[in-house]
């Protein structure tokens, strides 16, 4: 078989051969953009002590720190750089963070029980959401009396508006946490139910989305087969069986979301881009906007005449929540990162990412850091990694520049310690230069062979900026998170310790008096 090569930077060239700039010769260069980083970190010495009016929360489903690395370099070689040396908007945040993302009976979690814990603030079991670690998966008669509540909910009840745009389903597991308590994050509709839950009266997800909280002003992503009665035709793809409605309790569950809505309020609910472009987002009160039938397309396979990117959604979403003089908490989940990475499709997944880091960037634009709090993290990592000893500007997908000294073939800089892209050829591992390995589909190599690759389980990172982001620092259990935010907000159960407007002043002479307590250690010792 001929080989395929796609055309790669550098590709081949050992780092020695790396082409410098000048500039990056010059030890001068690197010492002033050191002094340059040095005088920014010293202007952090003042706080940001205000309270927050706005908080806006990205996720990444499965964006471990080797997933922000590879798309910081990949976003970089989209616009013509080696890549390493490009920073993402969410490596511009000032404070940085590590997040411990274990389940209460899982050392590798789900994105169901890190849900839990960063929109709840308290850790939960695998696959449940919006409940306490006392609720076993699948078993509907433990959940009553062990409900716990979200910083959206704490949001809502302090009179700011609300919002959730997602790339999965709106009932998939990270939004879910925000609104719904179930025993199982896979009850996305109640024909996925057991019986015997159904008997117990748990309700499902997707039900719960319009019962539990009924003034979300905006909620975007996908999902709509699981708001359409059994067997309805979806409105995009009417020949598709896989994609008809789901419900079992003949609702339209657009129709209960209308209908709940007051009268004098705006209520406008789209299925395409056409129709979210149509909208005068000064008269929309609430939006209801689902796009696919389960989950929205990967960003690389998105038609973007019909669908929505994120940063599109993201775009609409602050438009409309703005309109709040109290302000708004808004849930963006980069979701398909996540997925790219079970299907061992690496490339899927860093465009993704890519996609999520345009969104930041907007956010920036739209808001200010004076009263938005924003915070970056992830739900867990994945068991994908990038090495090789590959040089300066190398393509993030391509080979790394020598061959193994053991079965003498290629292998390329990213691949996965288990997943689907294990093959054999002849009972020998696959040579990757007869298949096209830059293609959007590719499955990069495993160690070990498996159906869906799995989660990582070391920490994620945690970005923040704006009002008491620096409360967010060094190593914390991911139920922390949401405690700064509501903390930050004056909202929850911190709600009462400072009036509306006024800055975390107690908070603010902090860092003064451990200064001099440390000038006084220092004169002691």
């Amino acid at each position: 078989m001929k080989a395929i090569l796609p055309e790669m930077p550098l590709l081949c060239l050992h780092p020695t051969m790396v082409l410098l700039s000048e500039k990056e010769k010059n030890p001068q260069y690197w010492r002033e953009q050191a002094q340059q980083t040095l005088k920014k970190a010293l202007k952090l010495q003042k706080l940001n002590t205000n309270v927050a009016k706005n908080i806006i929360m990205f996720l990444g489903d499965g964006m471990g720190v080797s997933t922000v690395t590879a798309a910081r370099i990949l976003k970089g070689q989209l616009q013509n750089m080696k890549g390493e040396e490009n920073m993402l908007e969410m490596d511009q945040f000032p404070y940085v963070a590590l997040s411990k993302t274990y389940n209460t009976n899982a050392q590798v979690p789900d994105s169901a029980g890190t849900a839990t814990a960063y929109l709840c603030g308290v850790k939960a079991n695998e696959g449940t959401v919006g409940v306490s670690a006392a609720v076993t998966r699948s078993q509907c008669n433990t959940t009553v009396g062990n409900e716990v509540t979200s910083i959206l909910k704490w949001a809502k009840q302090a009179g700011k508006s609300a919002g959730i745009v997602t790339t999965t389903r709106v009932n998939h597991a990270t939004p879910s946490a925000a609104y719904a308590h179930s025993a199982d994050r896979d009850w996305y509709s109640d024909n996925e139910m057991p019986p015997e839950a159904l008997q117990h009266g748990c309700k499902d997800i997707a039900q719960q989305l319009f019962d539990n909280i009924q003034d979300i002003e905006v909620i975007m992503g996908g999902g709509r087969k699981y708001m359409f009665p059994k067997n309805t035709s979806d409105v995009e793809y009417p020949d598709e069986d896989k994609y008809r409605g789901t419900r079992l309790d003949n609702r339209s569950l657009i129709d209960v979301w209308k209908n709940r809505k007051p009268r004098d309020k705006n209520a406008h609910y789209v299925w395409n881009l056409a129709e979210l472009m149509k909208l005068d987002l000064n008269n929309v009160d609430f939006l209801l906007g689902l796009f696919e039938p389960v989950d929205m397309v990967y960003e690389l396979n998105r038609n973007n005449q019909t669908d929505p990117s994120l940063t599109e959604m993201v775009k609409v979403a602050i438009k409309i929540l703005s309109r709040n003089p109290k302000g708004f908490f808004l849930l963006v989940e980069g979701g398909r990162i996540d997925h790219g990475h079970h299907e061992g499709k690496a490339k899927q997944a860093l465009h993704e990412t890519v996609e999520m880091d345009n969104a930041i960037g907007l956010a920036k634009v739209m808001t200010s850091e004076e009263d938005t709090l924003t915070v970056v993290t992830a739900d867990h990592s994945h068991v994908f990694t990038f090495g090789g000893y590959t040089p300066r500007g190398n393509s993030i997908f391509g080979l790394a520049p020598m061959q193994s000294d053991v079965d003498k073939k290629p292998f390329t800089s990213i691949l996965y310690g288990n997943g689907p892209g294990y093959k054999l050829v002849d009972g020998k591992r696959e040579n990757v230069t007869t298949v096209d390995f830059a293609n959007a589909s590719y499955q990069a190599q495993s160690a070990v062979p498996l159906r869906q690759e799995t989660h990582g389980g070391e920490d994620v990172a945690v970005f923040a900026k704006g009002p008491m982001a620096h409360l967010l620092h060094g190593v914390h259990e991911q139920n922390y998170i949401p405690h700064v935010m509501a903390y930050a907000a004056c909202i929850g159960q911190n709600k009462d310790h400072c009036h509306s407007g006024a800055p975390h002043s107690s908070v603010g002479a902090l860092p003064l008096l451990s200064t001099l307590f440390s000038l006084l250690l220092l004169m002691l010792f």
